[in-house]
């Protein structure tokens, strides 16, 4: 009998751009390039795709899709799940009838049944459809434990293969496998915890993320299976905080990841949001470490500077313009971080010659007090180029607070300035007619230097990146509007 192996991605559920429509187009192509990666199966219809917010009809027509796209290529395993046990049972029966290898069943929901109830539901289930079952325990999102001692009874049922685990607590894993590891395949689904789970014993892993990185994850296997963790632990770091933007966020985190990418599988729908389950600083996050591993390469992009025309390799998405211009005044802004050692960040940038070097100049001229400005430097006597100027947002009343924003605060800023110039958001051809202006906000309270200096460099290079880039444009802002906050709303 079939048992689940390998990794996999819990495909997202592609929407039409408003979110009302299935998109079949998107998501036959995301099978095919997830296919091309060397995916061991697909997963539709679980709780990346949202399967909560989709109408029976609409998880219908996304397995059949699925089936059919796969064409037998890899394994197919259904979300079939529901918080009742009638639902499930319909469910399940068409997905069967649809073609599908397997059925993924969650612990039925909402109404949290007791033991009796939830193991009822899988033994009622597994003896009415001959179909591989998989069980599904991920009791963050179902608020319903799936005990290990259950686990082991279920799998005393023919039918039932395999269970996918996405609570990421690793001594339940180990307590499964220790029980029922010859009974059952047991699947890791929580990207944070991955080659852990591996390392334990698990058959594979069942992944968000695998989406839109599978072929990480599958070097992970590899390397695992060969013995070589040294391997596996050094991929799992590179990619260790896009897997944690993804464990949190969700559907959200991956739909945001391959729109990046250029794969238009649109947004997700309501209650769930950018903003919200993902928030606009790991937004950018996930952008900049997408860069990192190469899921987002750089194009070239032009500046008209003046009368001067430069071209750079820029890690663009689609809303990245292709040709910048327009420098006499280009404004970013961002923030980073949370309590007293939040950053954020407001940046003027344009020409020595503009009006945010007129800026610069009376700034340097006329100080306010407790505002004084100080040019940012990477190493003594060496200013950043282009030259930059940090202004403190809050009036500094203390020698400590002075301390934090021209300490790291202001280091923090330099190096922001200098990788963006290294990686071409800013041109390396225009640094000397160009100029920035930042206010920089530090806590009063703030007293840890090291998060000061990561939370600056954060708002810095995304502030940097927004600027060049025009954003937010008025079309973000007309969507989130609505989801908008002032950062420190609910802060003293």
């Amino acid at each position: 009998m079939f048992k689940p192996q390998g990794i996999l991605p819990a495909l997202v559920s592609p929407l039409s751009k408003d979110g009302k429509q299935l998109n079949e187009e998107a998501l036959r192509s995301l099978v095919s390039h997830c296919i091309d990666l060397g995916v061991s199966g697909v997963v539709p219809c679980g709780t990346t795709a949202e399967f909560v917010n989709l109408t029976v009809e609409e998880r219908k027509k996304v397995i059949d899709i699925v089936v059919d796209e796969v064409n037998g290529k890899v394994k197919v395993i259904a979300g079939t799940g529901a918080s009742g046990t009638e639902q499930a049972l319909e469910m399940t029966r068409y997905a069967k009838d649809a073609g599908v290898d397997a059925a993924l069943i969650v612990t039925p929901f909402y109404l949290k049944p007791a033991s009796r109830g939830i193991y009822e539901h899988f033994d009622t289930i597994a003896s009415q459809i001959e179909l591989p079952i998989v069980l599904y325990n991920i009791p963050q999102v179902t608020g319903v434990q799936l005990p290990w001692q259950m686990v082991e009874d279920l799998a005393q049922i023919p039918n039932i293969v395999g269970l996918k685990d996405s609570s990421g607590q690793l001594g339940f894993i180990l307590a499964v496998l220790e029980k029922v590891r010859d009974k059952i395949n047991v699947m890791c689904g929580h990207d944070e915890v991955v080659v852990a789970a591996l390392a334990a014993g698990c058959s594979g892993a069942i992944l968000a993320s695998a989406n839109f990185m599978p072929d990480f994850w599958i070097k992970i296997s590899n390397a695992v299976e060969k013995g070589d963790l040294k391997t596996a632990r050094e991929i799992q770091y590179k990619i260790q905080k896009i897997a944690r933007i993804i464990a949190k966020s969700g559907p959200v985190g991956t739909k945001v990841a391959l729109n990046m990418m250029g794969m238009k599988v649109g947004p997700v729908r309501l209650p769930l949001s950018v903003g919200g389950e993902l928030t606009y600083e790991e937004r950018e996050e996930l952008r900049l470490d997408l860069e990192k591993i190469g899921k987002i390469t750089p194009k070239p992009i032009k500046f008209e500077i003046d009368k001067k025309t430069l071209e750079e390799r820029f890690a663009a998405i689609e809303i990245t313009p292709k040709i910048i211009r327009d420098f006499d005044l280009r404004v970013g802004e961002a923030l980073a971080g949370k309590d007293s050692a939040v950053a954020h960040i407001d940046l003027l940038l344009g020409k020595k010659d503009g009006p945010v070097g007129e800026a610069y100049a009376k700034a340097k001229a006329a100080p306010a007090p407790g505002h004084e400005p100080l040019l940012a430097i990477l190493e003594p006597n060496l200013a950043v180029k282009p030259v930059t100027l940090i202004v403190p947002t809050v009036t500094i009343k203390s020698m400590r607070q002075a301390s934090m924003i021209y300490g790291p605060a202001q280091a923090a800023v330099a190096k922001a300035v200098a990788d963006s110039l290294a990686d071409g958001i800013i041109p390396k051809g225009a640094v000397d007619d160009l100029i920035i202006i930042v206010n920089v906000f530090v806590h009063p309270a703030a007293v840890d230097r090291q998060r000061v200096y990561i939370n600056n460099y954060k708002a810095m290079r995304h502030a940097i990146r927004r600027a060049m880039e025009g954003r937010p444009t008025t079309e973000e802002i007309l969507e989130n509007k609505d989801r908008a906050k002032h950062p420190f709303k609910y802060t003293p």
